[in-house]
């Protein structure tokens, strides 16, 4: 299907500016217009535009490198130093070595050798480190020790130290701690998006490519892996040395290495060796993951080489598998690193759990392409690693399991987790600006990993899969081992085709937001005279989506599917012109389009008739949305719609998603009271459709969902007569982490005062024990000892593990606490500002999620609309997080309201 967008042409001033082999006339005329600007304002326009992608400015001319005045010492790294160092550094390369002690109180010694190429030394340089002044102990520059200070985040240089041509800088130091995540008996680095510089001095942008060897020496019974291939490893006394080998050109954020007591294995997997390093002790888990883990690794990186057209570009390809890591994984260059609990399952893991563990390794594979060999210039540009990464791991899973259904996933997977932010008044864009790398991680979310991957097969199926498939190879071709912008990538694809590419990225790329579909059918005896679709920003706007997406006619004894090719507001669909009026049109069909999609009543007396799983999937997505619009069909009709469908759907994934979403109803959309009364009948539906249905993972989803909702004292008392005798209902398999869960289910109702302390003694893994002991004083029973532990995560120190902070606060704050915990929202909005200065880069919203993701009282909405009119000049994009996170909440307030006086 080809598409009716006319191409205009390509004159934007970032797209002129972006590749390095255009020089056009207005690429010369703004070089000429930069030079007749004022020093400072031309500083502040050239960086302006680098963040637009306008990568190659830098060859304008060299006025910021020849200026008597030098760049300003701010915090972070601005874009206006990262411009100015980009046209003056190349050739680094960083010779590490770091002493790491046995015990985590005691500091990391660390000392390093930089060298680079200057070609302006009429200015100081600014090396990055973020750390207190004693952690900077000597400098020397090209031979001579200077005297050196930490200003503001940096590591000035003075200029008459410098010299054009090689330089080389020796730096003494003390490791900083915040992105070390150091543990009693391992450690590991996350540098992204600004952290290496947290941890050593480094040129921290990722348009400065380097070099890194490094040397390790940790205890004796520890082993490492890091970027480069171990090259030497010598003992003495109760210490050992590592030596690894220089590492591939990769930007600081992929520097990587992880240090401790971890097993390892090696595979040579059809030529590739591959080392895996793990803490994990359960033995069912080690043998039903290992083969699945390698065997995924494998196939990723097969299709990925056939796909590309590029073999695998670095030297080495090892993983590690880390006990609650931050994220799923993070795609450092010979060194990934992934949550443990993601990789390792047992034999009653779900499918979706399996496909999530096939998504995971291939879209850290995937990065190995899409991220490290081709790098953003700047992190504005951060999403384009991470749609590629997800665009292809979709892909790869496809292949790599049997039976699973790509466009089920897709649709599953996305844009639930999409429509979850854009819906938002707080929504973002694909492509945000950044004024300053310690901005960057505010990027990240759902629209990024969730979004820009509906949007990416759009983009395909606009040009066609064979055109589209060879502009990513030119790309990756032609910027490989370099840095690249997004409009560098649109200009190759958009000379592969005829559309209008630039009218098509402004709406999808630049601008947050979804449109609302609508539609009116015309009949005439019994035939439809006219369909017709219309579309308009969720905002009320007149913007237009560029899209496709299908509608389904559907029959009593058939679905006929039609293709809509909506590039205007209002479009016509002529195919169906003739066709006899069906029972209901299905929008959205084959899960592809994007917004909030019309429903009718006649659907719900016929939606389980349906035989596509997809069809059915974009019906439940359809029908929720417009349910959290008010529109349509009420929380409670929804619910008892899918109370039917617990027996009645038999697929996995979507057994998934309505299960999900009758838990969101149930706790968010239900007052306690209206709770009390579903309880019991909720509860007996969920258990009987667990005992019907033929499915292992579905009785096991069934069950999980039977134990969120769970209220009477009779469901109580059976979940708790499981948990004593650890006898999993009949097909239902039930593994230490699973009981763990029901413990914790059953204390934040006040089952038992001693439930946790007996889960605790029967968990064997050290590090599982440990999150379960943090975890018990924000389950208590008892005021005193929440407000306490609510109290202890101002500390910094008490926040370091952030998925067990993250855990505890959902239970801290799980509606049947809800009356209790009110009293700590302010406190931790207060707290938000310093969390995204102290933790990783999806810690802010995982912290706002897991505060306010259970109230739906007008109280606890006052206190965050009180806040932020409080803080009119709050950080921007945390302001946006706080939105975004809140919105559950304001739709709860209005939902509960309307259901309460009935209007």
């Amino acid at each position: 299907m080809r598409h009716h967008l006319k191409k205009r042409k390509y004159s934007e001033l970032a797209s002129n500016t972006s590749g390095r082999k255009y020089r056009s006339a207005s690429f010369v005329g703004l070089c000429v217009y930069l030079r007749s600007m004022k020093k400072t304002k031309r500083h502040l326009l050239i960086a302006s535009i680098a963040l637009l992608g306008a990568g190659s400015l830098g060859s304008c001319s060299k006025p910021t490198a020849t200026s008597n005045s030098a760049l300003p010492v701010e915090a972070g790294v601005s874009a206006e130093l990262a411009t100015y160092r980009k046209q003056v550094l190349s050739q680094i390369a960083y010779n590490i070595s770091l002493t790491i002690p046995a015990s985590k109180q005691e500091p990391i010694l660390g000392n390093e050798t930089i060298t680079f190429r200057l070609s302006d030394n009429s200015q100081p340089l600014q090396l990055d480190f973020k750390e207190q002044p004693d952690h900077l102990k000597q400098v020397w520059v090209n031979g001579k020790k200077i005297a050196a200070s930490i200003n503001q985040e940096h590591i000035v240089l003075p200029a008459e130290h410098l010299k054009k041509g090689e330089n080389e800088v020796k730096v003494e130091f003390i490791a900083g701690d915040l992105s070390l995540n150091r543990n009693p008996d391992y450690l590991y680095t996350l540098l992204v998006p600004d952290r290496a510089r947290t941890v050593l001095p480094v040129f921290d942008q990722p348009n400065l490519k380097a070099t890194f060897k490094l040397s390790l020496t940790m205890p004796r019974e520890w082993n490492a892996l890091a970027n480069g291939i171990l090259q030497d490893s010598t003992v003495s006394g109760q210490a050992k040395t590592y030596t690894f080998a220089t590492s591939d050109t990769i930007p600081t954020y992929l520097f990587s290495f992880a240090a401790g007591e971890f097993k390892h294995l090696q595979r040579d997997m059809k030529g590739t060796t591959m080392h895996f390093y793990h803490r994990e002790t359960d033995t069912s888990k080690i043998k039903e993951s290992l083969d699945p883990i390698f065997n995924i690794h494998q196939e990723a990186l097969t299709f990925l080489e056939d796909y590309t057209q590029i073999p695998y570009p670095f030297q080495k390809f090892d993983f590690v598998a880390i006990p609650d890591f931050q994220y799923g994984g993070m795609e450092h260059v010979g060194a990934i690193q992934y949550k443990a609990s993601s990789l390792f399952l047992d034999e009653g893991a779900t499918k979706d759990q399996k496909i999530s563990r096939s998504n995971l390794i291939a879209h850290e594979t995937a990065h190995m392409w899409f991220g490290d060999l081709v790098t953003m210039q700047w992190f504005n540009d951060v999403w384009m690693k991470e749609v590629f990464a997800n665009f292809m791991a979709d892909k790869i899973t496809q292949v790599a399991l049997e039976d699973s259904n790509f466009d089920m996933k897709f649709l599953v997977d996305h844009f639930p987790a999409a429509y979850s932010i854009d819906r938002t008044t707080g929504a973002n864009p694909i492509r945000q600006p950044l004024d300053n790398l310690n901005n960057a991680g505010s990027l990240y979310g759902s629209i990024i990993y969730h979004k820009a991957p509906i949007m990416m097969r759009q983009l395909e199926r606009l040009m066609g899969e064979a055109e589209f498939k060879k502009g990513l190879q030119e790309y990756l071709k032609t910027y490989a081992f370099q840095n690249a912008t997004w409009p560098d990538l649109i200009k190759i694809l958009d000379a592969r085709t005829p559309a209008d590419l630039q009218q098509w990225n402004q709406v999808w790329v630049n601008e947050p937001g979804r449109p609302i579909i609508s539609h009116n059918l015309e009949t005439d005896n019994g035939k439809i005279k006219a369909l017709t679709v219309k579309q308009r920003g969720e905002d009320g706007s007149d913007r237009i989506w560029p899209q496709f997406f299908e509608v389904a006619l559907v029959y009593p004894n058939r679905v006929e599917e039609l293709t809509v090719d909506m590039t205007k507001s209002e479009v016509a669909v002529p195919e169906a012109v003739g066709k006899e009026v069906p029972l209901y049109i299905l929008f959205n069909s084959s899960g592809q389009g994007y917004g909030v999609f019309p429903v009718e009543d006649d659907m719900l007396q016929h939606l389980y008739k349906l035989e596509n799983p997809v069809q059915r999937a974009s019906a439940y997505i359809n029908l929720y949305e417009n349910m959290l619009n008010g529109r349509e069909i009420s929380p409670t009709e929804l619910l008892a719609f899918y109370q039917q469908g617990l027996t009645k759907e038999q697929e996995e994934l979507n057994i998934k998603l309505i299960t999900g979403q009758v838990g969101d109803i149930f706790w968010q959309l239900l007052t306690p009271t209206q709770r009390q009364a579903y309880a019991a009948e909720l509860e007996q539906s969920l258990w009987q459709a667990m005992q019907q249905q033929q499915a292992a993972n579905v009785k096991k989803l069934l069950f999980k969902t039977y134990q969120s909702i769970t209220l009477t004292q009779q469901a109580q008392d059976r979940l708790y007569t499981i948990w004593k005798e650890q006898k999993a209902p009949a097909g239902v398999k039930l593994n230490e982490d699973d009981y763990t869960s029901l413990a914790l289910a059953l204390a934040v109702r006040d089952y038992r005062s001693d439930i946790l302390q007996q889960q605790l003694a029967r968990i064997q893994n050290p590090d599982r024990k440990k999150r379960l002991e943090f975890m018990m004083p924000a389950l208590s029973s008892k005021v005193q000892e929440r407000d306490a532990f609510f109290a202890s995560l101002a500390d910094a120190e008490n926040r370091e593990k952030e998925s067990w902070v993250a855990s505890a606060l959902g239970y801290l704050h799980h509606p049947l606490r809800a009356q209790a915990s009110g009293k700590y929202l302010p406190k931790s909005l207060e707290l938000l500002e310093e969390i995204q200065q102290t933790g990783d880069i999806f810690f802010p919203f995982n912290w706002l999620s897991a505060t306010l993701g259970s109230y739906q009282s007008p109280e606890a909405a006052k206190v965050v609309r009180d806040f932020l009119t409080a803080n009119p000049d709050y950080n921007p994009k945390l302001r946006a997080k706080i939105l975004q996170a809140a919105d559950g909440l304001f739709r709860a307030v209005k939902l509960v309201t309307t259901q309460q006086t009935g209007s």
